[in-house]
């Protein structure tokens, strides 16, 4: 397992490298948690551009998972590879998170997911006293989770930075708040050590540009190592060819979520079509639309034809 318990420097790599992947949690024909798909498909992600991989969160629905079925996947899947395990063991019940918290730290997690309590709307107040009593129980490195989309609340900016005050293992933001203005003076206030990665992926490269350290993504299923690239490139000062990396994950940014076929429908999909295990959603999600399918074949096929074509200009230069 690689060491994350440094702090990183401003522009560089974070903690947990540059491409992190929110998994989604293969199951079995019968919805059965399948550990050995989910096993084989970790590291299938590790050697195709994950630096770490974030375990049970909302791509990988956590939320309709039993606590012993998170603690087996972390159990099994931090066994089997060598890159950083993160558990997402966040919940609307604060008590409930704790106890998850203890429960990935004796299944071998290398880190803690813990997202906003949702849908009972608290206030910062009640915000940053869950995420205390979450990082009182652990001395893992904890990153925060702001997706108000999800939650219903937004983490504050003056909260965040109380927090990186009072407890020295919160370490970071997972940041899908769609406000790079606020991430901006998020990173501006916060210690050099603070990692805030990108939790939107088509907001990578907007992000990187105002201090970002990576992103814990979806569509890095498919396309870790054009995102590790694009990272790379615009890290070098190479801003253009990092534009153009962008440019080649447009299709996928559309494609990994919709009104019709939320995430991680898109996903599990796309790993079907790549052969890989994923099984169906459970509901509420359910089985995916009919045609979503071949839309996962036709952006994998794009994705292909222009990183051939890319190679292919590189060849001629």
């Amino acid at each position: 397992m690689q060491d994350v318990a440094g702090g990183s420097a401003e522009g560089m790599t974070g903690r947990f490298g540059d491409v992190v992947t929110a998994m989604i949690t293969p199951f079995s024909a019968g919805g059965d948690l399948d550990i050995d798909g989910a096993v084989s498909l970790a590291g299938w992600l590790c050697r195709h551009g994950s630096d770490a991989l974030v375990l049970a969160g909302s791509t990988g629905e956590g939320s309709t998972m039993t606590d012993g079925e998170k603690a087996e996947l972390w159990r099994a899947v931090a066994g089997a590879v060598s890159v950083p395990v993160i558990a997402n063991t966040g919940s609307a019940d604060t008590r409930h998170a704790m106890e998850l918290t203890r429960i990935a730290g004796e299944c071998g997690a290398a880190g803690i997911l813990a997202v906003t309590p949702y849908y009972n709307r608290p206030s910062q107040a009640g915000i940053e006293a869950h995420f205390l009593a979450m990082a009182s129980v652990t001395d893992l490195p904890v990153l925060l989770y702001d997706i108000p989309v999800r939650t219903g609340r937004r983490i504050a900016r003056q909260t965040v930075l109380r927090l990186l005050e009072r407890t020295p293992n919160i370490v970071g933001i997972k940041d899908a708040a769609g406000d790079v203005a606020g991430s901006a003076a998020l990173v501006a206030a916060a210690p050099r050590s603070f990692d805030l990665y990108s939790g939107d992926d088509a907001l990578t490269l907007p992000l990187l540009s105002v201090g970002a350290r990576g992103v814990i993504g979806v569509a890095t299923h498919w396309a870790g190592k054009v995102f590790a690239g694009m990272i790379s490139a615009f890290r070098s000062g190479d801003v253009a060819a990092a534009r153009e990396m962008n440019a080649v994950l447009l299709g996928s940014y559309d494609f990994e979520s919709t009104e019709d076929a939320p995430n991680p429908l898109p996903a599990k999909a796309a790993m079907r079509a790549l052969g890989l295990p994923a099984g169906e959603c459970r509901l509420p999600l359910g089985a995916a639309p009919s045609w979503l399918e071949e839309s996962a074949r036709e952006v994998l096929d794009s994705l292909s034809s222009s990183r051939r074509g890319a190679a292919s200009a590189d060849t001629r230069a």
